[in-house]
């Protein structure tokens, strides 16, 4: 159910038929890690197999065991056509005619003012990606990192040179993780496998080579939390770990991409600054790096709180987990538009550009419902992850 990976056929379900008619009270029985249904659409699928091979991880689609995942399945595959496929062989049944479509105490009400309001930004053409956006947002890294390199290569390795090479290389590497992050949640192309080879692109070769999400432990959002006042080392101790980690699972390719930028940044500084100078020049980097995504992801998430036990609906849900800070040009830019992080939540697959397009939308539908929709400006959204 999640948009970071590449379908795969799912194996049998089991010996069940497709024809069971089952109660809220059945489905939610089949919740524990070796036994998991969900419904989708009032169809419930039997996941139990499936989820090993989830191409988001067996942890997204595992969460939803037991319940209605309808509003997730809809926000995190862009193309659902396509994947009802993989859904039939997994198909057991539907709810029965009394059962309501909603499960636990969901507000109907919502659902269905959010479905309309999803419909509405289909129609005005907002998950439609602008090309030149993602081609702008490619080519000013780029220029950034060849900048990078030739103010040393002109005018020698002074430490103001050194320094000021280190923000333009450490400014490249978070631009590029708000690109690499558009293309692994397939906002930019329609084609799921165009968007997959752009992303292995971006992170493996442009960034420093490394899928955090698909081999760091815990969900984006936490993954780099002692990064916040760090060490020096630390980062770099992060990339060992999962470069060893990708050696370990035999996974060739995502090695060879993070290689890759290894043996372009080398042959670029080793002959500036040698091996040992070129090591600190990169650590460091990475140091400043880690500092501005650990910064400015935690800023939407770790002040809210986050319980997934709760079982609201959709809005409900990722407005009680997150919060936006402020728009303003340098905000969208210094953080990948994620400081329109509810909307991002809200509709993960959307391109980035068109958040505050949809922003009063469901601000307008927070309003009518009385949820609680939390603007920030960047200054208090720091000093609520310092608290």
């Amino acid at each position: 159910m999640g948009g970071g990976g590449q379908l795969t056929e799912p194996g049998e379900s089991g010996s069940r038929r497709a024809g069971g008619v089952y109660t809220w009270e059945e489905v939610q029985s089949h919740c524990n890690r070796n036994d998991q249904w969900l419904v989708i659409d009032r169809k419930v699928y039997d996941i139990t197999h499936w989820a090993k091979g989830h191409p988001g991880g067996h942890r997204v689609i595992s969460h939803y065991a037991g319940e209605d995942a309808t509003e997730a399945f809809t926000a995190f595959h862009p193309n659902l056509k396509f994947v009802q496929k993989f859904l039939k062989p997994l198909l057991i049944g539907e709810l029965a005619a009394t059962e309501p479509s909603q499960d636990r105490n969901k507000n109907a009400a919502i659902i269905q003012d959010f479905y309309t309001l999803r419909a509405q930004a289909e129609s005005e053409g907002l998950f439609k990606a602008q090309p030149l956006f993602f081609c702008l947002h490619l080519g000013h890294i780029l220029l950034l990192e060849a900048l990078a390199w030739l103010i040393i290569w002109l005018w020698g390795t002074s430490w103001t040179l050194t320094f000021l090479c280190s923000i333009m290389l450490a400014t490249a590497q978070s631009q590029a993780g708000w690109l690499q992050h558009d293309f692994g949640h397939l906002s930019v192309f329609k084609k799921s496998s165009w968007n997959h080879m752009l992303h292995k692109f971006v992170i493996g070769h442009l960034k420093y080579g490394i899928k955090k999400i698909k081999y760091m432990p815990y969900h984006h959002q936490h993954q780099y939390f002692l990064l916040v006042g760090p060490p020096l080392l630390i980062p770099v101790y992060f990339h060992i770990q999962i470069i060893r980690t990708m050696i370990s699972r035999r996974d060739w390719v995502d090695l060879a991409w993070s290689m890759s930028y290894y043996l372009r940044y080398l042959c670029c500084y080793v002959p500036l600054y040698g091996l040992f100078g070129s090591l600190a020049l990169i650590s460091f980097v990475r140091f400043l790096e880690s500092h501005w995504f650990v910064w400015v992801t935690q800023m939407n998430h770790l002040p809210m709180d986050i319980d997934h036990e709760k079982h609201h609906d959709w809005l409900t849900m990722q407005l009680q987990a997150t919060c936006n800070i402020e728009k303003s040009s340098f905000n969208d830019w210094f953080s990948g538009h994620l400081n329109f992080q509810i909307e991002h939540h809200l509709f993960p697959t959307m391109p980035r550009h068109n958040y505050h397009l949809v922003a009063p939308l469901v601000h307008a539908l927070c309003e009518k419902h009385g949820i609680p929709y939390q603007v920030k400006t960047m200054w208090q959204g720091l000093v609520d992850v310092i608290r």
